[in-house]
C-alpha cells in the first residue's frame, strides 16, 4: 500500500541525491524505466529540494498513519512521560536468548575480525562472550563469509559456546538466504537489501506508480528470506540507519525520522503479511538527537497499529573513548529512561569486548528505572514538547545594567554553559586551577580559550585573607567568568562580585541579597508547586539551577518545571545541575549522558554543571570535559572536532584505531568540523550524512575522500591520505591553524 500523501506531495517531482545500481540485476529493466536521471544544475537541484522539502513538512503535518504508510503524528510515544515504565513488546526468539520486555536488557556487540579468519572470529566471539555479550553479529558481505559462517558455528558449540550469532548482510540476498540455514538471526538494512551495489547520483520519482512498482520488487525479493527465516526459526532485526536511506523513501519523506521509520515498515509489512513476527527494530543515527526522535516516533506509531515488536537501541558511529560513550548514553540512555529498549549495543571504534562495559552500565540503569517505575512524584500533562518535532527551549541571556560593577553578559554562553564546581583549595593553586578550567596562560595570567568555564560554583566561600583564592576569583571575573555561592556562604564570607544562589521561597519573598552580590540565581529541587514557578516570570533571576532533591527523578521533575515556565513565558536560562554522590568516571559519563541528555535531546536546558562529591579522585577537568562533550553529543555547543567513526567489522580496509586516531591528532583543533572515517562502502557515504568531511576505505590500500555525500578523491594511496584530507579541508575553508599555547609564567 502506499502511503496516504497530500495532494500537493503526489503532484510534486522531488530531485535527491541518492545510491543508484552499478551492477546487473534482474530487475534493472524495471528500473530504468521508473527513474530518469536529473539533468538539471546543482543549485537548481538545491533549490527545488527546499522548496519540496517545505511543502512536503506542511503536508506531512496534516496527516497521521495509516496500515498503509507513515506520516508525522502527535501524541505520546511511551507508557507515560511522567514516569519510567518498560514498554510492552512482544517475545521473540533468538537462539537460547529471549527479547522483550518479559526479560532483561540483552546486550550485544560486533565482531572486528575477517569473518573469513574462522579461528580469529570464533576467538573473538568467545571473548566477547566472556566479557558478558548475550549476542555477536560478524558481518557476512560475500559468499565465501557466508561459507565460513556454518564452521564458525560449529567451533563455538564444540567450545561450550551458545551465543546467539548474527549474520549482518547489506547488498545481498542471496547471502542471507544462505546464512539464514546456520545462525540465529539476520540483520538486514531495507535502505540496501534490495538495491545491489551503489553509487550516488541525482534521480528523480515522478508517480506513485514508480514508487509502488519498487515496494513490488522489494517484496518480490524479500519474500523468500521472510519464509525460509520462519520455516527455520531464525530471527530477524529491521534495521534502519539514518544515512543510507532509499531513494525512494528520500523522494517521499527526505531523511527524516519519518522516512527511517517508513522504511522499516515497508518491509514489517512483507513479514506480517506472511505471519512472521519474530522480528525487532533498529532506528540508528550518529546523531543523538537524530535517533532519539526516529525511536520516539517509532514507538508511537506502533502503538496505533497495535504492533508490539522489541527495540533494538543503538548510536551508529559512535567512535570511540569518551566521546563515543557519552553519545552513546545520551542517544539508549534517554530511551531507556522513557522504558523504550530491549536490546542495546553500544558501537565504539575499540575492541569489540570493550563495548560491553558501558552496555552493561546502561542496561543495568534501564532495568533498574524500570523496576523501581522511576518517577510518578507529579503526575502532569506535557502539552509543550512536541516529540516529532525538536525545538529548543532557549533562555534569555543576562544583559548588562547601567550600575553594575562588573559586566556579567559571559557567564552563561549562547549555545550551552558549562558551570564547574570548585574549592578554595583548587583556587589557591592558581596557574594549576586555571589549566583545569581550560583557560589558556599568559605571563600567569589566565585567558578564555574556546572549551573554558563560563562560570564556577563554590559551595564554600574563601576567607579575604586567603590572598590566593581572591586572587583567583578576581582575574576569573575580569575574563567574564560568574562566580556562584550559595547566600549563606556570602553572608559569612563575602565575595566581591558574586552572584547569589537562593531558593525560590527566598526569590518570592524577595529577600535582600548579601551586600557584596549584584545578580542572583535560584536553585530548584524539583519538590517546588506548579503556582510558585509561575512567579519566576516576575523574578529577574540570572539563571535557574535544577538539583533536584534525593528520591526524585532529574528527567521526569525536569520535564515538569519546563512545562510551568514555558506555560508561563518564563525565560530564565536554565543549567541542569547534576549532583554526583558516587561512581567512578564511567558513571559520570553513562548517568549524565542519560539523565542530563535526555532532558536535552527534549529541547529542554541551557547548560550544564556536574558536580562530583564522591570518592572518587575525579579531577576538575574531567568534570569539565565531560561537560562540553555532553553539550557537544546533544548537539548544542562544539568545542572540538566531531568524529563519525564506525565501529570496524571484517569489511573494514584499513586499522580503523589507528587510523582515526592519526587523523584526531591533526585535525582534534577544528571546532564546527565533523569528519566521518569509514571503514568501507557500506560504513561510508551511506551512514555518514552528518559530516562535512569523511574518509572511506574503497580498496585494500586505498582511501577515497567525500564532501558531504559526495566523493572527491578516488584512491588514494594511504600513506598519504591524511595530508590529502587536510587539503581537503583547507580547499573549503574550514581549516585553521593549532593555536600555540601562550608561555606559562615560571
Amino acid at each position: 500500500m502506499m502511503s496516504a500523501l497530500s495532494s500537493s506531495m503526489v503532484s510534486s517531482r522531488v530531485v535527491l541525491r541518492q545510491f543508484s545500481s552499478s551492477s546487473s540485476s534482474s530487475s534493472s529493466s524495471t528500473q530504468s524505466t521508473s527513474r530518469k536521471s536529473s539533468t538539471s544544475s546543482s543549485s537548481s537541484n538545491n533549490r527545488r529540494t527546499k522548496v519540496q522539502r517545505a511543502i512536503r513538512a506542511q503536508a506531512v503535518q496534516q496527516h497521521e498513519m495509516t496500515e498503509g504508510g507513515v506520516l508525522l503524528p502527535t501524541g505520546l510515544y511511551c507508557p507515560d512521560t511522567t514516569q519510567t515504565f518498560r514498554r510492552k513488546t512482544r517475545t521473540i526468539q533468538i537462539g537460547n536468548v529471549k527479547v522483550g520486555s518479559d526479560h532483561p536488557i540483552v546486550k550485544q556487540t560486533m565482531t572486528t575480525s575477517d569473518t573469513r579468519d574462522v579461528d580469529a572470529t570464533v576467538n573473538e566471539i568467545m571473548r566477547c562472550a566472556d566479557a558478558g555479550a548475550e549476542m555477536v553479529r560478524i558481518t557476512v558481505q560475500g559468499m565465501q563469509e557466508a561459507k565460513a559462517c556454518q564452521e564458525i558455528k560449529n567451533k563455538l558449540l564444540q567450545s561450550g559456546y551458545t551465543t546467539p550469532i548474527i549474520a549482518d548482510i547489506h547488498f545481498a540476498p542471496k547471502v542471507a538466504m544462505t546464512v539464514a540455514d546456520c545462525l540465529d538471526k539476520i540483520r538486514i538494512n531495507p535502505g540496501n537489501f534490495a538495491d545491489g551495489r551503489k553509487k550516488f547520483e541525482d534521480i528523480l520519482y515522478e508517480t506513485d506508480e514508480e514508487y509502488q512498482a519498487e515496494i513490488d520488487e522489494i517484496e518480490e525479493v524479500f519474500t523468500p528470506l521472510v519464509l525460509k527465516c520462519k520455516a527455520n526459526n531464525v530471527a530477524m532485526r529491521i534495521g534502519t540507519n539514518h544515512g543510507s536511506l532509499s531513494a525512494r523513501t528520500l523522494s517521499r519523506f527526505g531523511d527524516t525520522p519519518a522516512g527511517m521509520v517508513e522504511s522499516a515498515f515497508e518491509f514489517a509489512r512483507i513479514c506480517r503479511k506472511h505471519d512472521y513476527h519474530n522480528f525487532v527494530f533498529s532506528m540508528k543515527a550518529s546523531n543523538p538527537l537524530v535517533m532519539v526522535q526516529a525511536y520516539r516516533l517509532l514507538s508511537y506509531e506502533m502503538y496505533k497499529l497495535g504492533w508490539d515488536y522489541p527495540l533494538h537501541l543503538g548510536v551508529t558511529e559512535a567512535g570511540e573513548g569518551e566521546d563515543g560513550r557519552m553519545k552513546s548514553s545520551i542517544g539508549i540512555g534517554a530511551l531507556l529512561l522513557d522504558g523504550l529498549g530491549d536490546t542495546i549495543r553500544v558501537s565504539l571504534t575499540e575492541a569489540s569486548e570493550l563495548e560491553i562495559e558501558p552496555c552493561t552500565r546502561l542496561a543495568n540503569l534501564g532495568m533498574k528505572a524500570c523496576a523501581e517505575k522511576l518517577g510518578g512524584e507529579d503526575k502532569f500533562t506535557e502539552t509543550k514538547r512536541d516529540f516529532q518535532s525538536f525545538e529548543r527551549f532557549n533562555g534569555d541571556l543576562p544583559e548588562q545594567k547601567a550600575d553594575e560593577t562588573i559586566d556579567y553578559r559571559n557567564v552563561l554562553h549562547r549555545d550551552g554553559s558549562v558551570i564547574s564546581s570548585v574549592t578554595v583549595e583548587q583556587l589557591e593553586s592558581e596557574d594549576q586551577f586555571y589549566a583545569e578550567l581550560g583557560c589558556m596562560l599568559a605571563v600567569g595570567m589566565p585567558l578564555r580559550d574556546i572549551a573554558t568555564s563560563d562560570s564556577i560554583l563554590l559551595r564554600q566561600a574563601p576567607q579575604a585573607s586567603q590572598e590566593k583564592a581572591m586572587r583567583s576569583i578576581r582575574r576569573l571575573q575580569e575574563i567574564g567568568c560568574g562566580v556562584l555561592v550559595p547566600e549563606a556562604e556570602l553572608k559569612k564570607n563575602p565575595v566581591p562580585n558574586a552572584i547569589a544562589i537562593v531558593s525560590l521561597a527566598q526569590a518570592i519573598a524577595k529577600e535582600a541579597l548579601p551586600e557584596c552580590a549584584e545578580r542572583f540565581a535560584v536553585t530548584l529541587n524539583g519538590s517546588e508547586s506548579n503556582e510558585d514557578l509561575a512567579k519566576l516570570k516576575d523574578i529577574d533571576a540570572i539563571m535557574l539551577l535544577i538539583q533536584t532533591e534525593k528520591g526524585r527523578s532529574r528527567i521526569h521533575s525536569s520535564r515538569r518545571i519546563f512545562e510551568v515556565l514555558q506555560a508561563n513565558g518564563v525565560k530564565i536560562p536554565v543549567i541542569h545541575h547534576k549532583h554526583i554522590v558516587d561512581g567512578d568516571k564511567s558513571d559520570v559519563v553513562i548517568q549524565c549522558g542519560a539523565q542530563v541528555g535526555g532532558l536535552l535531546c527534549d529541547g529542554n536546558g541551557d547548560g550544564v554543571l556536574l558536580e562530583y562529591v564522591g570518592n572518587e579522585k575525579i579531577p576538575l577537568s574531567f568534570l569539565r570535559t565531560t561537560s562540553f562533550g555532553l553539550l557537544q553529543g546533544s548537539r548544542m555547543r562544539n568545542t572540538k572536532t566531531e568524529y563519525v567513526s564506525c565501529p570496524s567489522c571484517g569489511r573494514t580496509l584499513f586499522d580503523l584505531q589507528e587510523v582515526t586516531a592519526q587523523i584526531a591528532e591533526k585535525t582534534g583543533h577544528l571546532p564546527g568540523v565533523a569528519i566521518a572515517v569509514m571503514g568501507c562502502i557500506v560504513n561510508g557515504p551511506g551512514e555518514m550524512a552528518d559530516a562535512d568531511f569523511g574518509y572511506v576505505g574503497g580498496a585494500p590500500g586505498k582511501i577515497d575522500l567525500y564532501v558531504g555525500k559526495e566523493v572527491v578523491r578516488r584512491g588514494i594511496p594511504m600513506e598519504g591520505a591524511t595530508e590529502e584530507l587536510i587539503e581537503l579541508i583547507k580547499e573549503h575553508d574550514r581549516w585553521v591553524e593549532p593555536k600555540e599555547k601562550a608561555a606559562v609564567a615560571a
